[in-house]
């Protein structure tokens, strides 16, 4: 741990600012301009604050960081326990990087209940983060049933035509899932009278947990189901059409770019942390259903005449590529799997904002109702045409290098179908909205991108070259924690104190 006195604190800081900020925004007076202006410098704080895990984090050390442990609750025993390795360090920081960039871009886009949706958008960041740091499994389990609220509240409040049945969809899928999750915790908590992650952990490496052997498969599946409808892995997607084209700009973004990472991150830390011998023996299966999501959500969305469906079904493939890095229980396919889970927060995030803008200016996503955007639009035109490009995998952006991973790690043959698909619809996309005949008059004469749109935007450009040129910054600290991810089980605790 840094020797820096805010080490013992900073994840307390950077989980609870966005929080602090939402409630200080009740307050507040309601003009929007001001509210804006209030949750930009907010949601920027937190980006600031979360600037100092990677700065100070020990990339050569395995195990957990900038970890603190308080008694909460004496009966039952919860405790406050957070902390963070190389795989929840980058998902921390993809959250706070992403959250003012969704400020920037409902900027002008969200025009009634202002107060009420940047508040919501301040606890949504907030319960995301709180996913990712914490290591008390009752802990974990709250922050994760609490991002449901904000997001169902985002979609049913300020989405399109059919936002109350999308968010209804999304909230009962994903909540009916994590009850099983629950029940797996409670056995869990039960048998070791500790929801401490670590503890239950090397209790069950060290087979000191009496009933385990005979409900370990059980118990893997509860963990594996929740995590599957997140993610969401095939065939449990079909919440996830409906949440995108439904919800604003903003709760795409966050979707996309953090919401479904979650799955993954489950799959990561809880599946294969907890149940190494049952991941093993059930990675055939998986392997095979996040095959047919890669080919699948490919497939279906080339044919999608909605962009934002399009941009959706998209995310189906990506999440097959991590599902199969995982379970590949490979080093080269589970740094893949990590970098993939990044990239895709990056440029599918900045495709749903680019898509939003589009929107604003025609008050539709159907690809048929454009044509000829690049001559009244060329800044969002060359905009829209690099994000595609690092989506799809082209080498030296940040698409290429996770799914090369991947690909390294788990079956080259077979995946290479998801890539031949990527690269397919996206680029069939981007000629039909860009180039060729105007279909509509009105083309001609839409805005190209103004100040708010390019501040959004252009930062989500810049991190997938950077991500794509230097991938070492990111997978420096990456790759410690998946060799401690990959390590027989009995070694993790004498890992760790060699580690410190």
């Amino acid at each position: 741990m840094s020797t820096d006195s805010w080490s013992p604190y900073i994840l307390t800081f950077v989980t609870f600012a966005p929080l602090v900020g939402a409630l200080l925004l009740m307050l507040f007076p309601r003009r929007d301009r001001d509210i804006r202006i209030f949750s930009l410098v907010f949601s920027l704080l937190t980006f600031l604050l979360s600037l100092h895990l990677p700065v100070h984090f020990r990339r050569a050390v395995t195990g957990f960081q900038y970890e603190i442990d308080r008694s909460w609750i004496s009966t039952p025993n919860i405790h406050y326990h957070m902390g963070m390795d190389g795989i929840s360090l980058w998902l921390v920081l993809l959250t706070t990087f992403l959250t003012p960039l969704c400020v920037l871009i409902s900027w002008k886009s969200v025009h009634d209940r202002v107060k009420e949706f940047f508040i919501i958008l301040l606890i949504l960041e907030t319960a995301l983060i709180g996913v990712f740091t914490s290591l008390d499994l009752f802990l974990f389990y709250f922050f994760w049933e609490a991002t449901l609220i904000p997001m169902a509240l985002l979609i049913g409040i300020f989405g399109h035509e059919r936002k109350v049945y999308a968010a209804a969809k999304f909230f009962m899928y994903t909540m009916i899932a994590s009850v099983f999750m629950l029940a797996a915790i409670l056995w869990l908590y039960a048998k070791t009278g500790t929801f401490n992650f670590v503890t239950i952990r090397d209790q069950i490496a060290s087979h000191q947990l009496a009933g385990f052997p005979g409900a370990a498969q059980w118990l893997f599946l509860g963990f594996f189901l929740a995590f599957a409808v997140k993610v969401p892995l095939f065939p449990f997607h079909t919440w996830l059409p409906d949440a995108h084209v439904e919800a604003p700009t903003a709760g795409s973004v966050l979707l996309a770019g953090v919401l479904l990472k979650m799955g993954t991150y489950g799959m990561l830390r809880f599946n294969l942390g907890l149940f190494p011998e049952q991941a093993h023996n059930n990675a055939s299966w998986i392997m095979t259903l996040a095959l047919i999501g890669i080919i699948y959500g490919a497939l279906v969305a080339m044919v999608q005449p909605n962009l934002k469906k399009l941009i959706a079904y998209s995310s189906v493939s990506h999440l097959g590529f991590v599902v199969l890095g995982i379970f590949s229980f490979t080093q080269a396919g589970l740094n893949g799997a990590m970098f993939v889970m990044l990239a895709h927060g990056i440029s599918t995030g900045g495709l749903f904002m680019l898509a939003g803008i589009l929107h604003e200016r025609r008050h539709t996503y159907e690809i048929s109702e454009f044509g000829g955007v690049a001559s009244p639009m060329p800044v969002y035109a060359t905009s829209f045409l690099f994000i595609v490009l690092a989506s799809l995998g082209l080498p030296l952006l940040n698409g290429f290098i996770g799914e090369f991973l991947v690909l390294s790690g788990a079956f080259e043959a077979r995946a290479i179908y998801g890539i031949l698909g990527g690269a397919g619809y996206l680029l069939w996309m981007y000629q039909r909205v860009f180039f060729g005949k105007v279909t509509n008059p009105i083309n001609n004469s839409m805005r190209d991108m103004i100040g708010f749109e390019k501040a959004a935007v252009w930062p989500c450009a810049l991190a997938a070259l950077v991500m794509g040129v230097a991938p070492i910054l990111w997978l420096g600290a990456i790759d410690p924690a998946v060799q401690d991810a990959l390590a027989p089980p009995v070694t993790h605790a004498v890992s760790k104190v060699v580690g410190q």
